[in-house]
Formats: structure tokens, sequence, C-alpha cells
């Protein structure tokens, strides 16, 4: 004889199995609240890349594996350094504030910016990288994407 209360149970799963699927957020939904997300930060200035000396030519670049890079913001510039133990950088003017290294997968390390501009982010960046900077004076500026 058959159970009466298998249809019931039925029923509950198959109402579990459509609760799930009703709850469940479109992925179009989640690509437009993370290209919101990503407009926090529409105030801050873009600092251009502004000289590599991987493309400078052979006889000028730097050696033992270290690579020098400078980024422009106008009232700003940053001048960083890729060194096989991490990321030296300075602010020019100089000035205290925080640097993050971001990557595509997140923030990777921070650092506290000194009273000369000085900071030195480690390790170092592998692959795609930006650097996120927040002046003392409160201005943000995020370094254009950049490969180490």
């Amino acid at each position: 004889m058959p159970d009466p209360w298998d249809d019931d149970r039925h029923l509950l799963m198959d109402l579990e199995a459509a609760l799930r699927t009703a709850n469940a957020v479109p992925e179009r939904f989640l690509d437009i609240g993370k290209g919101a997300f990503s407009w926090r930060t529409a105030d801050a200035e873009l600092a251009e890349l502004a000289g590599d000396s991987a493309a400078a030519p052979a006889g000028t670049r730097a050696r033992g594996g270290h690579r020098a890079l400078s980024f422009d913001a106008g009232h700003l510039t940053v001048e960083v350094e890729l060194a096989p133990d991490g990321l030296l950088g300075q602010l020019v003017p100089p000035q205290p504030g925080t640097v993050e290294l971001a990557e595509p997968g997140g923030t990777r390390a921070s650092a506290e910016i000194d009273d000369v501009g000085w900071f030195a982010l480690r390790p170092p960046p592998e692959g795609l990288f930006r650097l996120r900077i927040r002046t003392a004076e409160g201005r943000i500026v995020h370094t254009e994407w950049s490969r180490a």
C-alpha cells in the first residue's frame, strides 16, 4: 500500500526547489551591482603612466631585475621601483598617507606613506596591478593598471 505522506513529501520538495530558484539573484543583477560598487571611487583621480624603464632602449634599462615606473596625476607624481623583493615608491611632492596594492582579485598589501612620501609594499605584485593612494589631505589617486 502506498504511503499517504509521499504526495506531501514530493510537494514539499517541489516547494523547496521553487523557493531556492526564486531567491537566486540573476547574474545580470550581480554584474550591475558590481559595476555600481566600482563607482564608489569615481571621485578618485587617475595617475597615468608617464614613464616605464622597460620601454627604454636596452642600454638605459635598470639592471638587476629592477624596473622603474612613473605615474602622473598633475598635482602628484608616484615614482615606483619594482624589485624582486617588493614594490618601493615615493610621492612627489612628498606627503604622508596610505597606499594599497590592488590586483584584479582584490587588495594584496597596504602600507603607510611616511612624511617624505616613501612607502614599501611586500611582496611585489604578480601580473596586473594598480596603486590606490589616499593622502593625508584626503585626496584619492589611483594609478592606471600596469603589468609587473
